[in-house]
């Protein structure tokens, strides 16, 4: 069960005598930790005398279809136009609002961090809750690797696999096409000048996915056995998975293909974003008794304005009930992307970014259009000692810090740097210490979560370019990285 936000991270466990059940609980008000108590059931999904929405989310009615209603999405506060906008006629697309879901509401802007197999690596979902998140992604390839998506929904879902109690997103295993297929990790900023192949492949990689018309032939990179995704095995997956809000199979680019590719590849993802709908529809009606799972179309086009619009275009033209913006983007046209697709549009419709975790990048996002965004970088970064911080990022594991007792972050309140100081974080990320990954993480998750809010708050409170302009120059006032 969860507890308050406010209420200390648990950095103490008791002895655990025999095996069991146990879940989260206070002890008394005067007890400083909490521990893990003994159940003598299955962990409770109850807060605070009130049944959780793990137990009786919002839209679910036995023997019906997942009432469509429970998802929506409202406007709070737009940014005023200016002379930077980049949408049509000098338009900010840039807001704050609130993706309502079966499992709970998102305020937005939010950052989203990633679980990719059900969870954060050193990090437990209570601790991901008390740090602020309001709700995690996980990705439809892993889960479908293992355990197999039978098991989630034996389990009940994604949510009650891993007790999270809030919404929760899964990606739809596109990235992994990309990753699998032409061996590389990242596309945002890639160097691109003077290659433009349509087989490309990274360094000392082995093409492992195979793209034609009706989907993807793959190995699994664990044991190397064939397998198959196309638009309808892709949903078949994700619903059982059962995140609140879920994502069409799509074919991301490399920025290295051609012109003439990307045109194709652009089609091809929507002739899978309808038969995705299709299906989408179908399965909804068949698994009855279950919360209704949002689908967000994914808009491709490489660095193409007319083929962004296109996608976009078509994308909004098709029964969706939200946007992924993704694909391989340079970071010159990041904030024009975004601008771009939101001219074509619905304005009622959630906007995700995937794959974003740059601090210039985001903001960038926010004011062209941006609702949420999900990146593995502020956990993956910290576990090899990179430290986010308002002054700029940092390597905790320089010699400096081995006698530096102060917190990885003046002010920060997180739980990290509460607690622990440089000089103990640097110790145990050098000893391989699962600690040091899991301190070095909520201090980072911490960080891309706070920042989302308060430009949140920037944007309500009406001083979003004042605040932009400051955090940028302070975080990049020593030429940091992200």
């Amino acid at each position: 069960m969860f507890v308050g936000r406010n209420a200390p991270i648990p950095n103490m466990f008791s002895e655990l005598a025999s095996p069991g059940n146990y879940s989260f609980a206070i002890l008394r008000e005067s007890t400083p930790h909490r521990l893990f108590r003994r159940t003598t059931g299955r962990a409770s999904p109850r807060v605070n005398g009130m049944t959780s929405l793990l137990e009786q989310p919002n839209g679910a009615q036995p023997s019906q279809p997942g009432d469509r209603s429970s998802f929506g999405f409202e406007t709070v506060t737009r940014l005023p136009d200016s002379t930077r906008g980049k949408g049509r006629g000098g338009i900010r697309y840039g807001r704050t609002g609130v993706i309502h879901t079966p499992h709970g509401d998102i305020k937005t802007p939010a950052f989203v961090p990633v679980a990719t197999q059900a969870a954060m690596k050193a990090v437990l979902p209570e601790q991901m809750h008390e740090l602020g998140a309001q709700c995690l992604l996980s990705n439809a390839f892993h889960l479908f690797e293992r355990p197999g998506e039978d098991v989630l929904d034996e389990a009940g879902g994604l949510g009650r696999f891993m007790n999270w109690s809030g919404p929760t997103f899964t990606d739809s295993g596109g990235f992994q096409v990309l990753s699998l297929g032409a061996g590389f990790k990242k596309t945002l900023a890639m160097d691109v000048k003077g290659m433009k192949s349509d087989d490309v492949i990274a360094k000392g990689k082995e093409r492992l996915a195979f793209v034609d018309e009706d989907g993807v032939t793959f190995k699994s990179p664990l044991d190397g056995s064939e397998h198959r995704f196309s638009a309808e095995i892709s949903m078949g997956i994700q619903h059982k998975i059962g995140a609140d809000i879920m994502f069409a199979f799509d074919e991301l680019t490399t920025l290295m293909n051609t012109r003439g590719y990307q045109e194709r590849s652009v089609e091809r993802t929507f002739r899978w974003a309808r038969r995705c709908v299709a299906e989408h529809r179908r399965l909804t009606q068949m698994r009855v008794g279950k919360p209704y799972q949002a689908l967000y179309g994914v808009v491709q086009g490489a660095n193409y304005e007319d083929l962004r619009r296109r996608a976009a275009q078509q994308i909004a033209s098709l029964d969706f009930d939200g946007v992924g913006i993704g694909g391989a983007i340079e970071k010159r046209v990041i904030g024009d992307t975004c601008a771009w697709i939101c001219d074509e549009m619905p304005e009622n419709r959630p906007r995700h970014v995937l794959g974003i975790a740059a601090v210039d990048d985001i903001f960038a996002c926010v004011e062209n259009g941006g609702d949420t965004f999900d990146c593995v970088s502020p956990a993956r970064t910290g576990r090899n000692g990179a430290i986010y911080t308002r002054d700029g990022r940092y390597n905790i594991k320089h010699a400096a810090y081995k006698h530096d007792f102060e917190p990885l972050e003046k002010d920060c309140d997180c739980y990290t740097c509460t607690h622990y100081s440089r000089a103990y974080v640097d110790h145990l990320l050098r000893a391989h210490e699962l600690n040091g990954f899991t301190l070095a993480t909520l201090h980072n998750e911490h960080f891309f979560v706070k920042l989302l809010d308060d430009i949140r708050a920037a944007i309500d409170g009406g001083y979003f370019d004042e605040f932009r302009d400051e955090s940028l120059a302070r975080f990049y006032a020593n030429g940091s990285r992200g």
